[in-house]
């Protein structure tokens, strides 16, 4: 068959490979037909395309959570005058978001963007709370911010959902906004405008109201509902449960744990993810399980936060979905979280290939249930390689020690062994943006970075 050929939607072509991860399982020779950025055709056992990959392709993995800014300055906290705590790092991140404006942001959001998608991931879920000036007003043109992040992704050629956040509170009880957050201060009202603002963007939009600390009860209810009324299937997500002071401080002012709160007082569901839940209750997990809101998994950040360990196996166990992200972009790639994720089960159980079941491989059981949590936590069709889903590939390779062996020993090789992602190709919504493990923009996206770190003033913290 021809590389591209007729087809009612536009142009069709043809990309192959010697293997692909369906949602069945390994097809060898698949040959995958895309026109409009999706998937039409599936074909397996089929002759190579001219657009062939010699290895095999794994649906794309979505990042479900990440703050862009945040990248500027990772790995500069890492010495005794950084903290001790999730909370003296907190004060650094306020002095970096002080430093940011639109135009230093958009090149740090498309620099993460290419180290992302060299890293596995081909769409990016940005829970975005930096909304206003270094003053704390609000730009004359409101979405400006966002923008920025919109911008930097479309130069990456990554796909986008972005959540616009909201954030009142300094703490519990109605606390109000010091030094730091008041660049991150948006109203239910405010933050539904900007979605307005921004609905002719071109991504996938939802809210992210930051957390019970930062959102009172009325006006996380005000938000999601005016949320529903524009779209109903849109993307809610919301920082719960990370640090043991936090889930104190919410009994003493509500009288629930976070997430326990949350259940029975929002109308949560599968289009709800909670980032962290990290000190979550077996009830708290089951109850998330049972309307399938996604667990936002962090494990890097995490990890360099002391966060603790979230109860991954009981939570699947109950058919509880998860995905993973980078969130402070200690760590870029997939391969990578999926290992902390799995290794830190591993320490808390004193147990190996905690989720692999009876009868599977680690690799492709985490690859697989992380990549349809995240794209349920997305809101887009991605995360699987099927006829409707977006054209989205990550291909890998066997190794040397992996050569002739079945692809599955490929994949766990890649997340349990690797210390760089083996990522080779990647293909973006049928837009071939990662070549030979280079991204096609490299040179230009990372000089207007290094430009954009010049310029932000006191970002070493």
């Amino acid at each position: 068959m021809q590389a591209g050929g007729a087809w009612e939607g536009g142009t069709m072509e043809f990309w192959s490979a010697d293997w692909a991860l369906l949602e069945s399982g390994w097809a060898e020779r698949p040959r995958f037909g895309v026109a409009g950025g999706e998937i039409v055709s599936v074909e397996t056992g089929a002759a190579p395309a001219a657009r062939h990959f010699a290895g095999a392709i794994l649906p794309g993995m979505t990042n479900l959570h990440s703050h862009a800014f945040q990248r500027s300055f990772a790995g500069r906290t890492e010495f005794a005058g950084g903290g001790g705590d999730f909370w003296s790092w907190r004060e650094a991140m306020y002095r970096a978001a002080g430093a940011i404006e639109p135009d230093t942001l958009a090149p740090v959001a498309a620099y993460l963007g290419m180290q992302l998608l060299r890293g596995g991931f081909t769409s990016l879920v940005e829970f975005h709370y930096l909304q206003n000036g270094r003053d704390g007003q609000p730009y004359a043109h409101r979405p400006a911010m966002a923008e920025a992040v919109i911008e930097g992704a479309q130069q990456a050629g990554i796909g986008l959902t972005l959540l616009v956040g909201v954030y009142e509170t300094g703490n519990f009880g109605g606390a109000p906004l010091v030094g730091g957050q008041r660049r991150f201060d948006t109203s239910p009202e405010a933050a539904l405008r900007i979605l307005g603002d921004l609905a002719g963007a071109g991504v996938r939009l939802g809210l992210s109201p930051h957390s019970l600390r930062a959102v009172p009860p009325e006006s996380l209810l005000e938000c999601v509902l005016g949320l529903a009324a524009m779209d109903a299937s849109a993307p809610v997500h919301i920082h719960l449960s990370e640090q043991q002071a936090e889930v104190e401080a919410c009994v003493a002012a509500l009288g629930a744990r976070p997430v326990e709160w949350v259940l029975e007082n929002a109308p949560a569901g599968e289009n709800w993810c909670f980032i962290h839940a990290t000190h979550t209750s077996d009830t708290e997990r089951r109850g998330m399980a049972s309307r399938l809101v996604v667990a936002g998994l962090c494990p890097s950040t995490e990890g360099n936060l002391g966060d603790g360990i979230f109860g991954l196996p009981d939570f699947v166990a109950s058919g509880g979905r998860f995905g993973v992200g980078t969130d402070s972009h200690v760590g870029l790639d997939a391969f990578g979280e999926l290992r902390l994720l799995e290794y830190s089960q591993r320490l808390r159980s004193e147990t190996r290939n905690v989720l692999a079941g009876a009868d599977g491989h680690s690799g492709r059981l985490l690859w697989q249930r992380a990549a349809a949590g995240g794209a349920g936590a997305a809101g887009r069709p991605v995360g699987v390689l099927k006829v409707g889903a977006r054209a989205d590939f990550v291909v890998i390779e066997a190794t040397a020690e992996t050569e002739g062996m079945h692809p599955d020993f490929w994949l766990d090789a890649a997340v349990f062994t690797g210390l760089r992602p083996p990522v080779r190709q990647v293909v973006v919504g049928g837009d071939w943006v990662v070549r030979d493990g280079a991204h096609v923009r490299e040179a230009a996206i990372a000089a207007a970075y290094r430009r954009a770190l010049r310029r932000i003033d006191g970002i070493l913290v």
